[in-house]
């Protein structure tokens, strides 16, 4: 009987409390039709009418089937399923007794046994010096002081996973925090131990991977349960208040270099031809030397050849050096010299006016051939005329006489 019954004060003294013997019955017969018991009971007689138990005889089979579906489910909480990627730790009070492999699992339900899935395969990743974007810095995590005490700012992200996981829940109290402060800790270290310029430019990927390799020691040391799995550096440069000058720096720096690959292409083009030069005139010298040499042994030579000639006549030898040597002078001028030793009057031959004529003959010739035959038709002319020249005054000598 509900508070709302219309029938509730009506018994039992004129509104008077409801007779709980009445409600008990009520509720048993309700509770024996659900659980398919019968549906006669005792008699009015009272809770003992029915004999032997009253109402706890009655909700005896119906509290049975309800423990023994709770006991069920209690046993059913215990299955787990355990994904490849996955590794289950089984706490029992609290304490590990077993780590179970990918498949279908049970375990002892709560409160005896529990059981934690760890993601291995997960790849989780820690930023240091900034949080979700490179200008959202944090100085206190990305200021470092370099071994040549110079100040620099440098972001950077960590990506780990986990390799033991009994680890990873009972030695960590927060993993993303533990990483941060070893890879802060490491970076650190390494900057402090090289140059400002090698860290910003040609020592980035040296640094990254020291500061990895330290940074899984030092996880190592706390069994933590983690793998460092890669750090990039997103950011490294000075500190904005000297960016400026740094920039300056850098391309003074430039410059520099740039003057120097100059230098160096304008030595290794200068140094190989002034080589060359020099090799020439070397075997230029080494040629005239022995050229020179060579005349000088020829010299000496024909002088001893002559001097045996003379030593056999000493006057034709004397006669014939002179005549030869006046033929090699005189073959090579265009003046005429005429004997008048005599004082005969001869005829005045234009041999001049003919050697120019000659010459001029000569001159008309193509330029091919008058590089090659000038010279000599001019000699050739010079000679014969000086020739004719001269057999014509030994004639008329002659005829004088």
């Amino acid at each position: 009987m509900g508070l709302n019954d219309p029938q509730w004060g009506n018994k039992n003294n004129n509104g008077g409390p409801p007779d709980l013997e009445e409600l008990l019955r009520k509720l048993n017969a309700k509770v024996s039709a659900l659980m398919g018991g019968g549906k006669g009971g005792a008699g009015k007689g009272g809770l003992g009418s029915s004999g032997g138990g009253g109402p706890t005889r009655r909700f005896g089979p119906g509290i049975g089937l309800i423990v023994a579906i709770i006991a069920l489910i209690w046993v059913g909480s215990g299955f787990y399923i355990v994904d490849a990627s996955q590794r289950g730790v089984v706490l029992r009070f609290g304490k590990k007794t077993e780590i179970t492999d990918p498949g279908p699992r049970w375990h002892l339900p709560f409160p005896i046994e529990g059981v934690e899935i760890v993601n291995l395969s997960q790849v989780r990743t820690v930023e240091v010096g900034y949080r979700d974007n490179v200008k959202n810095k944090i100085l206190k995590e990305s200021l470092m002081l370099t071994d040549d005490e110079n100040i620099i700012d440098i972001q950077f992200a960590v990506q780990y996973f986990l390799s033991d996981p009994a680890d990873y829940l009972f030695n960590n109290r927060m993993p993303d925090e533990n990483v941060r402060q070893a890879a802060e800790t490491a970076i650190r270290e390494v900057v402090g131990k090289n140059k400002m310029d090698y860290v910003l430019y040609e020592g980035r990927e040296q640094v990254a991977a020291a500061a990895t390799k330290l940074m899984q020691e030092i996880l190592n040391r706390y069994k933590s349960g983690i793998l460092i799995s890669k750090l990039t550096m997103q950011n490294a440069q000075p500190p904005e208040q000297v960016q400026a000058a740094f920039d300056d720096a850098v391309k003074a720096g430039q410059d520099r270099e740039r003057q120097k690959n100059e230098g160096q292409a304008y030595a290794n083009d200068v140094i190989p031809r002034a080589q060359g030069t020099a090799a020439r005139l070397i075997q230029e010298s080494q040629g005239y030397k022995q050229s020179v040499i060579a005349n000088a042994e020829g010299d000496a030579s024909r002088f001893r050849q002559i001097l045996v000639e003379y030593e056999k006549a000493p006057a034709v030898t004397r006669e014939r050096m002179y005549l030869d040597m006046m033929q090699q002078v005189m073959g090579n001028i265009s003046k005429v010299m005429v004997d008048q030793k005599n004082g005969n009057s001869l005829l005045y031959l234009p041999l001049d006016k003919l050697i120019e004529t000659s010459r001029a003959g000569a001159a008309e010739v193509p330029p091919a051939v008058k590089v090659d035959a000038a010279p000599v038709t001019s000699q050739g002319n010079d000679n014969s005329a000086a020739q004719r020249a001269r057999d014509s005054l030994l004639g008329r000598d002659r005829e004088t006489r």
